[in-house]
């Protein structure tokens, strides 16, 4: 280590420190090596102390605690102790009959590497060279949250300033390496490494340990299957929603219980508004340009939220697309706005299933078949009356689709007096037989939601299939 002795004793101390100034005369009668972290004049009477206002040497050795004695050998750290312990420095220091008249023990205090005032400054110092993104200077007399806005970054709500050392905080949520590439992203199909998209989980209020789950969103949106490009491009108002499921939606807090689906917990709105700005500041997904939403929804800001696993009486939503029971994922799905369903009367699964079935039916449009896709989200009261019944979420979705068979006289075009439908020779070439309001996979079931209210949620979705874009579901990786 450059600068400190290969051999013999090292001290680092610091004159704010009553256990230092008390093992002053010790220092002085020792053969040794002091370095001080605040006053270059501290301690008297030692013939080799060396300046480390700096904290070169205290960060190299990674000092917690002042007074740390140590002893070199061959360049090697060969005993530490901290504070001050008679016995302890002298068997380090060979020497017996030390400090006379002191107190035998005293602990210490803390090194100023541990200051949070110099938090920021020594992050940079000892980590800076981890971040490649372009820098950006800012004027004395820019108002930095201003200036993001000026600069296009934000999606109309105040964000936070992606400062070299917030972002490296983000990073140690994940031990993914800060220039691997995570994805490429569309429209401009720009690559987005981790830190791009730490960066943008700055901008959004993340928690470090939100990144994992922010990171997993990524990945999945950017595939093919799930055609973000084309969500994107689309006058209709959808944008991505994510479901997260496994131990890592309780370990930093998400809320899948009471106003899941709305304001109020960070991890839920900040992990979805991360997502959308990736999307608008690395891939170039603006509104008006390439995003052409007519009228857009809400969500398009960020919408993620948990799923209620413990109260569920299904196996999780991840589990039934394949992912392993007791890991973490993501589900990312086309969703514009959420609409209640109310059914306070039904107390037979077979009367509920009908009740959201007619709810579902009126996705996009109700005499619209195979096109859209959905998301349904139980809520508690309303899954009881399934559990209560032993329905498993097959059984559900079995009953679903026999209820959203269409009747071609209900959605030819002119039927009811309504234009829109289904063309009379497709219905006509198809046999005239009743079709499917979903394509098999279109319609996904989650359960979340307050214990209270026999209430549950549509989020209608986009044109579903190999055309459209279809649910993703990608595991948490640390």
């Amino acid at each position: 280590m450059s600068g400190v002795p290969r051999d013999g004793l090292v001290a680092v101390v610091k004159r704010g420190c009553p256990t230092c100034e008390l093992v002053e005369p010790v220092l002085a009668a020792l053969p040794i090596t002091v370095y001080t972290q605040d006053d270059p004049s501290f301690p008297e009477g030692v013939s080799d102390v060396r300046d480390d206002t700096e904290l070169d040497v205290s960060l190299a050795l990674d000092i917690q605690t002042v007074p740390t004695l140590l002893r070199f050998e061959g360049g090697a750290e060969a005993a530490r102790t901290v504070g001050w312990l008679r016995e302890e420095w002298e068997s380090i220091t060979g020497t017996t009959g030390l400090g006379p008249g002191l107190p035998d023990h005293r602990p210490g205090c803390g090194s100023r590497t541990g200051d949070p005032e110099l938090a920021d400054k020594i992050l940079l110092r000892t980590q800076g060279d981890r971040l490649h993104a372009r820098r950006i200077e800012l004027s004395e007399l820019e108002d930095e949250h201003e200036s993001l806005f000026d600069r296009g970054w934000s999606d109309g709500l105040p964000v936070i300033p992606p400062t070299p050392a917030r972002v490296l905080r983000m990073l140690a949520g994940t031990s993914r390496a800060p220039d691997e590439t995570v994805a490429i992203v569309p429209p401009n199909l720009v690559e987005a490494t981790v830190e791009k998209v730490a960066i943008n989980a700055v901008l959004a209020g993340c928690r470090p340990e939100y990144l994992p789950v922010v990171l997993a969103a990524v990945e999945a949106v950017c595939t093919d299957e799930f055609n973000a490009h084309g969500l994107l491009a689309t006058t209709w108002g959808a944008g991505p929603a994510i479901v997260v499921n496994g131990p890592i939606a309780r370990a930093i807090g998400m809320n899948s219980g009471g106003n899941a689906l709305g304001q109020g917990n960070r991890a839920n709105l900040t992990i979805g508004r991360a997502l959308q700005l990736v999307i608008r500041n690395v891939g170039g997904g603006r509104p008006g340009e390439v995003d052409r939403a007519a009228l857009g929804n809400p969500g398009k800001v960020g919408f993620c939220f948990a799923e209620d696993e413990d109260g569920s009486p299904w196996e999780p939503l991840a589990v039934s697309r394949g992912v392993p029971a007791g890991a973490s994922a993501v589900t990312v799905f086309a969703a514009e706005g959420v609409r209640g369903v109310a059914d306070q009367i039904s107390r037979r699964p077979e009367s509920l299933a009908r009740s959201l079935a007619v709810a579902l039916r009126s996705v996009a449009h109700p005499k619209l078949p195979l096109g859209f896709d959905a998301t349904l989200v139980v809520a508690p009261e309303h899954a009881r009356v399934f559990a209560e019944a032993g329905w498993s979420r097959a059984r559900l979705e079995e009953a679903l689709g026999r209820e959203l068979l269409l009747d071609p006289a209900e959605i030819v075009r002119g039927a009811g007096g309504i234009d829109e439908g289904v063309p009379a020779e497709r219905l006509a070439a198809a046999g005239n037989v009743p079709i499917p309001k979903f394509r098999p996979g279109g319609l996904l079931i989650v359960h979340a939601g307050g214990g209270a209210g026999m209430f549950s949620t549509v989020i209608g979705g986009w044109v579903g299939g190999p055309g459209g874009s279809q649910p993703v579901t990608r595991e948490v990786a640390p």
